[in-house]
């Protein structure tokens, strides 16, 4: 080390003068003695090696700022607000479903009070916390009975390993599908202590392939509704409810996993046709399964609905108690369940249908109405066009079907991967990070899921073009 360099180190304040300063002392007191301490101790490692490069060495004050910010930063949320902008509308990475104003309340409320989560008010005697939900979600798909764990995959889980822990559970290869996270079917259905058994082919399946295989250690048939892709072509399966005849011929239940279930026909939104909860039950399935925070539009979540003596035998099973939701989804969920009561309010209060019934003629009007506003944010780099596009609903559901939509094409006159890149992280460091899809040499931002038009145009001043944006305060 230089002459120089270690006079520069020694010059640097300590912890102690650091502290002394104004903005310090503000720090202690908003942040606490320790975490004030440890902030400066790292602003001061890095003035440390920016010193040994030959930077000059910052005074007490300098250190106590960058400290503070540190404490700033950290103070917020890694679970930050973000404008979906990819065109996927219950999108796996950006939180699915945005539940109702009615669910958020009923949140807020659970958590600031203590609640009669499993408490009988009526006789003063502990009570069942599935009975908050058990008599909507029965109302709503003509189930018998109903359970609910913290997730669809948990629901499967708990359904194979109550009915078939150590028995057949019958599927058909088709059906054999991998979820998001690279978490397949066969491997849960091992886990649950299931013994697989798989018939037909994957473009083809028969009826004659289940009761060929239904025998003495058979435990259920197993049907997959395959959400997140389609097979076309030279194909064949069997149906819901010549399934469950086949299942009431051997004495054997049949399980119906829908995945991003659905409690209303979505062919009056524009989208493609997907089996109902209630369609499912009617069709003769003893048990259905499906998810709370996709098509349903509420908080995560999976139910088990269905036969009044399989559901008991799945709430008899100790792993119920590992799956079980607390008070906070049980609130949200019986809050979501009830707006089904009123169908003709439901696409104005439930913002999953409220996104995917949006027309493409409003959307395309708000992009006209943006592009102007966005070129004069993104300077005179970026060329901005009004353009169709196609949103995705999301989530494994209905992999191949898309809804028009309208957004803007951001295009950086540099023409290169990197200049787009550079484009797309810029954005995404603004306040609220906005989250496009790069398509076509473009960042394309799909306006389908943008509500807060107001706030998206405010977040649009502190745009920078090197990514500097979303400092904060």
């Amino acid at each position: 080390m230089s002459g120089l360099s270690a006079s520069r180190l020694r010059d640097i304040p300590s912890v102690d003068r650091v502290l002394k300063t104004p903005v310090a002392a503000a720090a202690v007191e908003r942040f606490g003695q320790q975490s004030t301490t440890r902030a400066i101790r790292d602003a001061l490692e890095e003035a440390r090696a920016a010193c040994r490069t030959g930077a000059a060495v910052p005074d007490p004050c300098d250190l106590a700022v960058d400290a503070l910010a540190r404490l700033k930063a950290a103070e917020h949320s890694s679970l930050r607000p973000v404008f979906n902008l990819t065109g996927t509308v219950l999108h796996t990475n950006l939180g699915r479903a945005l539940i109702a104003g009615e669910a958020a309340e009923a949140m807020r409320a659970a958590m600031r009070e203590a609640v009669a989560l499993e408490f009988d008010i009526g006789t003063g005697r502990r009570g069942e916390r599935d009975d908050h939900l058990r008599t909507l979600i029965c109302e709503l798909t003509g189930a018998e009975d109903a359970t609910i764990v913290n997730n669809n995959a948990a629901a499967v889980l708990l359904v194979l390993n109550t009915l078939s822990l150590g028995r057949e559970a019958i599927v058909s290869r088709g059906e054999l599908i991998e979820i998001g996270g690279a978490f397949r079917m066969p491997d849960i259905m091992v886990r649950a202590g299931a013994k697989l058994v798989e018939v037909g082919t994957t473009n083809r399946t028969h009826p004659r392939d289940y009761l060929s295989a239904v025998g003495p250690a058979t435990g259920l048939l197993f049907k997959v509704h395959a959400s997140n892709y389609r097979i076309e072509g030279f194909t064949a399966e069997v149906p819901a409810r010549e399934l469950s005849a086949i299942a009431r011929e051997r004495g054997v239940p049949l399980v119906h996993d829908l995945g991003s279930g659905t409690l209303i026909d979505l062919t009056q939104y524009g989208l493609r046709h997907e089996p109902t909860v209630g369609e499912a039950i009617a069709d003769g399935a003893d048990l259905v399964t499906f998810s709370g925070d996709k098509l349903l539009g509420g908080p995560q979540a999976g139910f088990i609905v269905g036969r009044k003596d399989l559901v008991a035998e799945v709430n008899r099973n100790p792993m119920k108690r590992a799956l079980r939701v607390d008070k906070l989804r049980l609130a949200a969920l019986e809050a979501t369940l009830k707006l089904y009561r009123n169908p003709d309010r439901l696409v104005e209060r439930l913002p999953t249908l409220r996104l995917l019934a949006r027309l493409a003629v409003d959307i395309a009007a708000q992009a006209v109405r943006l592009a102007p506003v966005l070129s004069n944010a993104l300077g005179d780099q970026v060329t901005v066009q009004v353009t169709e596009c196609r949103s995705q609903v999301g989530s494994g559901a209905m992999p191949l079907d898309t809804l028009p939509s309208a957004g803007l094409a951001l295009s950086p006159h540099a023409g290169s991967g990197e200049a787009l890149e550079a484009l797309a992280a810029a954005l995404r460091a603004l306040p609220v990070p906005v989250i496009g899809r790069v398509e076509k040499q473009a960042l394309v931002l799909d306006l389908r899921c943008l509500e807060d038009e107001a706030g998206f145009v405010a977040n649009l001043a502190n745009f920078y073009p090197g990514g500097g944006g979303g400092a904060v305060a």
